[in-house]
């Protein structure tokens, strides 16, 4: 079955910057997404950023250009570059997956199915 497990987060200074990683194992083909979400206190969980089976990335509204996600097939990771963080930014982080399409010209995402443990990040 898919393994997701995030690198240790942590505390961070008001417009500092961190990367978060994502070690994943079992995904049992290649039309997978892979995603990162983040949840605050008292808060919905959210989709922070998206990568598409063919690569395409797509953001949240909140990341404003700030963050930037990547794909390692290599390394089996994801990682997720922060910068310019904002006390809003702070909760804890979840690498996740699952099943994606192919329509040919493009691909897309049918939704999440398993979830990393999550790592907790908090800017102050």
């Amino acid at each position: 079955h898919v393994q997701l497990v995030e690198s240790r987060g942590g505390s961070v200074r008001t417009g500092g910057s961190t990367t978060l990683s994502c070690i994943y194992s079992g995904i049992p083909h290649t039309l997978y997404c892979l995603y990162w979400y983040r949840q605050a206190p008292g808060k919905a969980r959210e989709v922070v950023a998206q990568v598409e089976p063919d690569g395409t990335l797509s953001y949240n509204n909140f990341v404003r250009d700030r963050f930037t996600v990547s794909k390692d097939n290599s390394r089996s990771a994801l990682y997720l570059r922060m910068n310019g963080l904002e006390p809003e930014d702070s909760g804890e982080y979840l690498c996740a997956a699952g099943p994606g399409y192919d329509l040919g010209t493009s691909t897309g995402c049918y939704g999440v199915d398993s979830w990393g443990r999550g790592t907790q990040v908090t800017v102050s």
